[in-house]
């Protein structure tokens, strides 16, 4: 799966983020799940966020920065356990591959804080094919036109 398909750029190592704290003010400003998750690259349990089960309009955002993600118009139910969409908006996230627990996969991040949020699939719906599959610990909702 090519980032050009996920219309999003490769993380660099050297990466700079227009949203950076110390890893003392992120400790304040973030709760212990939110923290291991979005600067970590923790995973929540399966099922166990409230954003699973959240389908009103509005928009999903980053947790870390409030730099808005995904629509709930592209949201969907992959019965992972986890919230999931099949597009983020436009010039939100970036990615890189992730090789972690003897796989390869395309791990996903807040584009302004680079804060970690999940990983990209290619078993997705139409119209990409693609789901992309969240931490809702790393995600904030607020309800409105989506």
């Amino acid at each position: 799966m090519s980032w050009r398909a996920l219309g999003a750029a490769p993380l660099a190592a050297s990466e700079k983020f227009e949203v950076t704290h110390s890893d003392d003010e992120w400790h304040k400003l973030l709760n212990g799940e939110q923290y291991d998750v979005l600067r970590r690259g923790g995973t929540e349990r399966a099922f166990s966020s409230p954003l699973n089960n959240e389908h009103r309009a509005g928009k999903f955002s980053c947790a870390g920065c409030a730099l808005p993600l995904f629509s709930s118009n592209t949201k969907f139910d992959s019965g992972t356990g986890w919230p999931s969409f099949w597009k983020p908006l436009d010039r939100a996230v970036i990615g890189s591959t992730d090789i972690s627990f003897g796989m390869m996969r395309t791990e996903v991040r807040c584009k302004r804080c680079g804060g970690h949020l999940g990983h990209v699939f290619d078993d997705g719906p139409k119209p990409t094919g693609l789901r992309y599959c969240m931490n809702g610990a790393a995600l904030a909702f607020t309800p409105g036109a989506a």
